[in-house]
């Protein structure tokens, strides 16, 4: 149950992290997530924005602020800063920096294009992260590999799949699903993706700007990956200008075979989305595989 006692101690969390007097005035309730309950903390000094869900989820929003955290070392793009987190009666909780979010426009499109080519620049030798995570609520695997095929395969694709199964989708989905995971090579045949820092779950409900005009990005599912994935999902859902594809392009250029391989790294967002949401996204996901099968044959 959420109280009025359960921000006050969220509060007195935030005055221990910081050192800083807080002294809650007024809690505000924040729009926005379809996976956590979101709100704004007002105190005599700067708010903080907070985020809670049952306690069960805490390890999510540790990850979360690990990730936050890893990306802000990057100095690349700007993301709120982590406070403190914790589970407080029946609540899990994550308290960040409260940013005052803005429409994007061309020049902040342009200026993450710039930004984000830097943070994928950022390497590691292997592929995956030092702790799991989740992609929206759905567990994600960070098995660490020095093969990004067998690393998407395994964890990513495959993941899906066998999630999907479980979930009751079988017939063409696994069926075809099966032909296109011993079909990933074909993909990769000119194509050596290095490890970069992926946010991981970059569409345009997680980018805004800030008061200034600097891009903004946050509810990371942090991994090192191929810098493609990251792209591809910006290109999912919409929300990115193209002027933000054409300042990355032009700082870090994309490999021609981006644009089959956009369609391969969607997949897993959109068999996700399958999981989480239902079979609205079940003729996207086959249809989606089949064009991709066609690329091979």
């Amino acid at each position: 149950m959420i109280t009025d006692v359960l921000f006050q101690t969220i509060a007195g969390q935030i005055e221990s992290a910081t050192g800083k007097p807080f002294g809650l005035l007024k809690t505000v309730t924040v729009g926005g997530g379809c996976i956590n309950s979101t709100y704004r903390l007002e105190g005599k000094a700067e708010p903080y924005f907070v985020k809670l869900n049952y306690k069960d989820s805490l390890p999510m929003f540790e990850a979360e602020a690990i990730g936050l955290d890893g990306i802000a070392a990057t100095d690349t793009v700007r993301v709120p800063k982590p406070v403190c987190s914790g589970v407080v009666e029946d609540q899990a909780f994550l308290a960040m920096e409260h940013i005052q979010l803005r429409s994007t426009n061309a020049s902040c499109d342009r200026l993450l294009g710039q930004k984000l080519a830097a943070m994928h620049g950022v390497r590691q030798e292997y592929f995956g992260w030092h702790r799991n995570n989740t992609i929206g609520s759905t567990s994600q695997i960070n098995t660490r590999l020095d093969n990004w095929v067998m690393f998407f395969a395994k964890h990513r694709l495959g993941f899906q799949l066998s999630l999907a199964k479980s979930n009751g989708y079988n017939g063409k989905l696994q069926q075809n699903g099966a032909l296109l995971l011993e079909s990933l090579p074909m993909f990769f045949v000119s194509y050596q993706p290095k490890p970069s820092l992926l946010h991981g779950d970059l569409w345009g409900g997680n980018y805004a700007g800030d008061n200034t005009g600097q891009p903004v990005i946050f509810d990371p599912a942090c991994y090192f990956g191929d810098r493609e994935a990251d792209i591809a999902m910006t290109e999912l859902f919409g929300g990115f200008g193209k002027d933000f594809l054409a300042a990355y392009d032009y700082a870090y250029p994309l490999d021609v075979g981006y644009k089959t391989r956009k369609s391969l790294y969607n997949l897993y967002h959109i068999i996700n989305h399958l999981n989480l949401f239902g079979s609205g996204y079940l003729g996207q996901a086959e249809n989606s595989i089949a064009r991709l099968l066609a690329e091979v044959r």
